[in-house]
């Protein structure tokens, strides 16, 4: 059984840079596999391997002060869902493009998974996922407002063109394990908004510890690893990656006269040319012939 392990944590990191190279040679020496990002602002990261590994892991990454509170969330796959691993340095570790939101001075209030279908029946509050359109469409809450952004640097642009201080006071969102509330609940506040609500650990807490009886979630949610996507529990979920273009394919899209297997689909057959066709024809081949 395999830990993948997610955490963050917005925290003044001066010598991010110098972070780099140990923290990849520690991941390697004991095989775990993901990807850590560190920037001036602190660091993300969903990793994976043995459970001694991940334990061994937040023991060294602890031994550090900064980082001795630091949480994380877990679940659990057969197999490794990463290929490598990699240490990357950021400009941000989740990227708005709003330099003056800073989530160490301001956030919005935290809200627990057993109390967040409380407040999003309130007809007071206005909930939004902040997550991209693609994410959207696999599963949101009932009741969530789609931003339909590409890129979480939209966000800001959402809010200006949508919600107004005045007019929705209360606001609650949600992201896959929370970080991108932390900056989107802090250029709310920034923005005049006086009540803002985010939920504490993200989909991924809700759908590890509600009920699905009492689940106000629709759909499954999307993960940036090999499962693609998980449902209640934290189970491995339905969906496939186009080889094409990488979006996620439910069974009915890969039932379509425009998908092909490591080909194409529905997404990305409007545009595929016969170049890039004979090319993906050509990866097919030669994957199907390293797998045999």
């Amino acid at each position: 059984m395999i830990v993948v392990a997610a955490f963050y944590k917005f925290i003044k990191l001066e010598d991010y840079r110098e972070k780099r190279a140990p923290l990849l040679t520690f991941c390697q020496e004991k095989d775990i596999k993901g990807t850590i990002l560190l920037a001036e602002e602190g660091i993300n990261s969903t990793i994976a391997g043995t459970r001694e590994a991940i334990n061994d892991f937040f023991s060294y990454l602890k031994s550090d002060p900064r980082f001795s509170d630091i949480e994380h969330k877990e679940s659990y796959t057969n197999s490794l869902p990463f290929e490598r691993m990699k240490v990357l340095l950021k400009k941000e570790i989740v990227t708005l493009g709003e330099k003056k939101v800073d989530p160490t001075t301001q956030v919005g209030n935290y809200v627990n998974p057993k109390n967040w279908n409380q407040l999003i029946t309130n007809p007071e509050v206005v909930l939004v996922d902040t997550r991209n359109d693609y994410e959207v469409k696999i599963g949101t809450f009932k009741g969530a407002k789609n931003p339909q952004t590409h890129s979480f640097r939209e966000f800001p642009e959402y809010v200006k063109n949508n919600l107004d201080p005045e007019k929705t006071p209360k606001v609650a969102m949600f992201c896959t394990g929370g970080i991108r509330c932390e900056k989107s609940t802090s250029y709310l506040l920034s923005q005049g908004f006086k009540e803002v609500y985010h939920l504490q650990g993200g989909i991924l807490k809700y759908l590890e510890e509600v009920p699905e009886n009492e689940s106000l979630w629709e759909g499954e949610c999307f993960v940036f690893d090999e499962r693609i996507a998980v449902k209640h529990g934290l189970e491995k979920g339905n969906y496939t990656l186009c080889f094409g273009c990488g979006h996620p394919l439910s069974e009915s899209e890969k039932q379509s006269d425009k998908y092909e297997e490591s080909v194409c689909c529905p997404y990305c057959y409007d545009d595929l040319t016969e170049e890039k066709r004979a090319r993906q024809l050509m990866r097919k081949s030669q994957n199907k012939y390293h797998l045999n």
